[in-house]
């Protein structure tokens, strides 16, 4: 079967790419924008990319075109698709009808935390010998791509919220039908498709509706908003878990027990009493949570928790997930695909644990469509309050300038209209040891490679 995918260098698309690919159909692709680390596993995997979206570029003999939620009507190639009565589906119906059928899946949803949890899952899995398939919004160090079909049953998903095409109005995860579903956390996010909060627990619990009786919806028990999902209706199992076994919590679930102040350290509690710990490499109390939530679906698979512990020894984390880049003159370089001020919060946070004596840069592209639209700039400035110093990008289209946030901040804040700008200010900036933590859900101009260059040249 010859398959074309309109948007194919997406996160989820270019996962789609890969399955097929694995399964034996011929696939091509196209996008506008081709960049690492998507368009490096797609050519790996020996997938023909286009840049742009050209009728002429879809194969004259295509059985399928598989069309991303980024597509629109007027866009060339999606009405060349419409006029010649060509074959096709949305990446979500496509991953359903061809890969999740028949198989025991592992969803995880949630505003922050989908891409780890959903990493740590896979591996969890894969460390107790089942050979998962995933589809993971990001590329995970231990598998070294972002997809693959494996065997059955097992297969983890990453539960996207948003929309799943032009055609079809609902939110990707309704598509998946999972026996076990993780409930990270919920927050208002995509205002470029949702008008409110409640808009996004709608279609949350037409989530909640597609998992079975005997399957199990792991939630964050400390977050409101899942709570008011779930009281809409909840007909399956649930396990709860939470940052912390206090008084209010106590003997009410999972949570995270004694931790060492490097977060290298932690202990697993289960109704009050501790039943394992990890040592592992990852920072931060959110990847702590991540973490947790993953112990107990890998648990509901079958894995045992001192297991999945074990594996989580060895976990090597996610690209564009505090992502070293490069070390230059002791000058720490990180990627992050931090874009909402809870997940930039929680990143800074936790640099705080590895960070010891040395400054901590932050360098923020404000570039969803939900930051363009200025939903979060009131709580912008205060996200990024544990940097000691942040450099802002004004980019080209932001709908509300950065003046009024960078004034409200306690914490040192410049606002540069191009990357040169500020590679050429870190440079009079940085010293041995600091960091400079690079936050966007784009390319960003490739500024990562381009700052390690300039401090190889300031040596």
């Amino acid at each position: 079967m010859k398959i074309h995918i309109l948007g194919i260098c997406g996160t989820f698309m270019g996962g789609v790419a890969v399955l097929a690919k694995q399964a034996g159909h011929e696939v091509s692709g196209c996008d506008a924008n081709v960049y690492p680390p998507m368009s490096t596993q797609l050519e790996e995997q020996g997938i023909h990319l286009c840049e742009g979206f050209r009728a002429e570029d879809i194969p004259q003999d295509v059985d399928e075109v598989v069309i991303g939620n980024a597509m629109s009507r007027g866009n060339e190639a999606v009405e060349y698709v419409l006029n010649n009565n060509i074959a096709y589906s949305s990446g979500p119906e496509w991953l359903s009808k061809h890969v999740l059928d028949e198989r025991w899946v592992l969803a995880v949803a949630g505003t922050h935390g989908k891409t780890t949890t959903s990493s740590m899952l896979a591996w969890m899995l894969q460390y107790a010998g089942l050979n998962p398939g995933f589809l993971i919004g990001g590329i995970p160090a231990n598998f070294g791509l972002s997809a693959r079909s494996g065997d059955a049953p097992f297969f983890v998903v990453e539960a996207d919220e948003y929309d799943t095409a032009f055609f079809d109005k609902r939110s990707k995860f309704v598509h998946y039908r999972p026996r076990t579903a993780v409930l990270n956390n919920l927050e208002f996010d995509h205002a470029d498709i949702f008008d409110n909060l409640d808009a996004i627990k709608k279609q949350f619990h037409h989530f909640v509706r597609t998992i079975p009786g005997d399957g199990l919806i792991i939630k964050n028990g400390a977050d409101k908003n899942i709570d008011d999902v779930l009281e809409q209706g909840c007909w399956s199992q649930t396990a709860a878990f939470y940052k912390t076994d206090d008084a209010d919590h106590k003997k009410k679930g999972w949570s995270i027990g004694k931790t060492t102040a490097d977060g290298k350290y932690f202990e697993i509690q289960l109704d009050g009493k501790m039943v394992a710990s990890v040592h592992w490499s990852i920072h931060g109390l959110h990847n702590r949570m991540n973490a947790l939530a993953a112990i107990i679906a890998a648990q509901h698979a079958g894995v045992p928790v001192a297991v999945s512990c074990e594996a989580l020894s060895k976990f090597k984390g996610i690209k564009r997930r505090l992502e070293i880049r490069g070390v230059v003159n002791e000058v720490t370089v990180y990627d992050d695909f931090a874009h909402h001020p809870t997940a930039i919060e929680e990143t800074l946070t936790a640099m705080k644990e590895l960070k010891g004596d040395a400054k901590v840069f932050a360098v923020l592209e404000p570039r969803s469509n939900t930051m363009r639209m200025g939903i979060h700039k009131d709580s912008l400035s205060d996200s990024w309050q544990q940097a000691d110093e942040v450099c802002l990008y004004q980019p080209e289209g932001l709908d509300w300038n950065l003046t009024d946030v960078v004034s409200g901040s306690k914490t040192s804040a410049k606002i540069f209209s191009s990357t040169d700008e500020i590679i050429s200010h870190l440079l009079t900036r940085v010293k041995s040891g600091d960091h400079i933590l690079i936050m966007s859900n784009g390319g960003f101009e490739s500024i990562h490679e381009r700052m390690l260059n300039a401090l190889e040249g300031k040596a």
